[in-house]
């Protein structure tokens, strides 16, 4: 693999970014402005510039050609600038008051020039405070029920969706989480990073065999069903919300991939934060997890009643069941890579003391197995949660 930084990408800086917006025309030259990079992410740098006299900001986002949490040991294509932008444009159609909007994007600079949403918290931080956010599932239901129908089979001509396939084709980041989400937290390998104390529960993994076949079904379902464009990376960390608000960013691992896959994700990353609590504090958790289930059905439905090509109608059925099957199954691949793979999450992390970590790290690990091995047999989101519930003694 080879960075692909072009003769004309320059590594934007503060100071330079500040200029790509003066030069672009989204603040006057004389503005009075600020510029801080302001990323805490594993791949892009990030700039928020604000112009304080006219209390206007916008938000540059760069990708660079390595992975910025390791460095130029592991290049990267910036592609991923334009998947993402693409995506953002795309998703913007069906769902504008969900996402950011793009005011410019360069190429050959992997640069995307968005809204600002500074005003807005990143929802993982505000729900380990123990921020409840009322509107967030029924807005990410409707942001997956329409974007992952309008792109998908069952509403576009086979040409369309073919050229649209063809234009978020994505296998460098596709490899990325085909490695880390399903193949390497089941194999007793370097890239896993977990505490000691949960090494004979990582080998309980690593030596059953009923759960790794199911982790390989769910990989290669990941790997070929090219149903919808998805998301591909849709956890609690990028999603902006407040209590009215709510706002997806980073599609940059975007591709034509399953239903189920985006739902199981958010689903995963809603239990992980009820890990991280005790008792009644997990109860919005689980009404989120409900909500977003319920209402991704509604509005897909919905939109499956009023767009569904004729030849198709027919199948509502059958693709609501396999998606949920399929979210299950991927929601459990997703509670155990980010217990001992490599990228984890401050839900499990922060949780104090030591020890109760370790057993809200076991109990994800065996929810999660639990997931993968049984997403055949649970029928209804209120089973998923009552599997979670018992496996927590509530």
């Amino acid at each position: 693999m080879s960075a692909t930084k072009t003769s004309l990408y320059e590594q934007l800086t503060e100071s330079s970014a500040a200029a790509l917006a003066v030069k672009l025309g989204l603040f006057q030259s004389k503005s009075t402005l600020t510029c801080r990079e302001i990323g805490d992410g594993n791949l892009n740098y990030v700039f928020h510039v604000y112009d304080k006299e006219n209390k206007k900001g916008l938000i540059i986002k760069q990708a660079i050609p390595y992975a910025k949490v390791v460095g130029e040991s592991w290049p990267l294509t910036i592609d991923r600038a334009r998947i993402e932008s693409s995506a953002l444009i795309r998703q913007g159609e069906h769902v504008p008051h969900l996402v950011p909007a793009v005011y410019y994007s360069d190429t050959e600079m992997a640069v995307t020039v968005m809204e600002d949403l500074s005003h807005l918290r990143i929802s993982r931080k505000g729900l380990l405070e123990g921020q409840h956010y009322p509107n967030l599932s029924v807005h990410i239901g409707e942001f997956l029920g329409k974007t992952l129908f309008y792109s998908s089979d069952y509403a576009l001509d086979a040409k369309v969706k073919q050229q649209l396939a063809k234009q978020f084709t994505n296998p460098e980041l596709c490899n990325i989480t085909e490695r880390l989400v399903f193949t390497e937290p089941f194999l007793d390998h370097e890239t896993n990073d977990f505490e000691e104390e949960l090494r004979p529960y990582a080998e309980k993994v690593w030596n059953n065999s009923r759960l790794k076949e199911g982790a390989d079904e769910l990989k290669a379902i990941f790997l070929n069903s090219a149903e919808t464009l998805v998301h591909g990376d849709l956890h609690t960390g990028s999603i902006f919300a407040d209590e009215h608000e709510t706002k997806v960013i980073d599609p940059e691992f975007a591709f034509f991939g399953p239903i189920g896959f985006d739902i199981g994700q958010f689903i995963a990353n809603l239990l992980l934060n009820a890990l991280s609590r005790d008792g009644d504090d997990r109860q919005p958790l689980y009404d989120h997890t409900a909500a977003v289930w319920d209402t991704f059905v509604k509005t897909f439905s919905e939109a499956w009643e009023k767009d569904c090509l004729p030849s198709r109608r027919h199948l509502l059925e059958d693709t609501l069941k396999n998606a949920f099957e399929e979210a299950v199954g991927f929601a459990g691949c997703e509670l155990i890579r980010r217990t001992i793979g490599l990228a984890h999450v401050a839900d499990l992390d922060e949780i104090t003391p030591f020890d109760k970590r370790i057993e809200r790290k076991k109990l994800a690990l065996d929810i999660g197995a639990y997931y993968i091995e049984n997403r055949k047999k649970l029928k209804h989101i209120t089973e998923v949660l009552d599997q979670f519930k018992l496996r927590v003694k509530e």
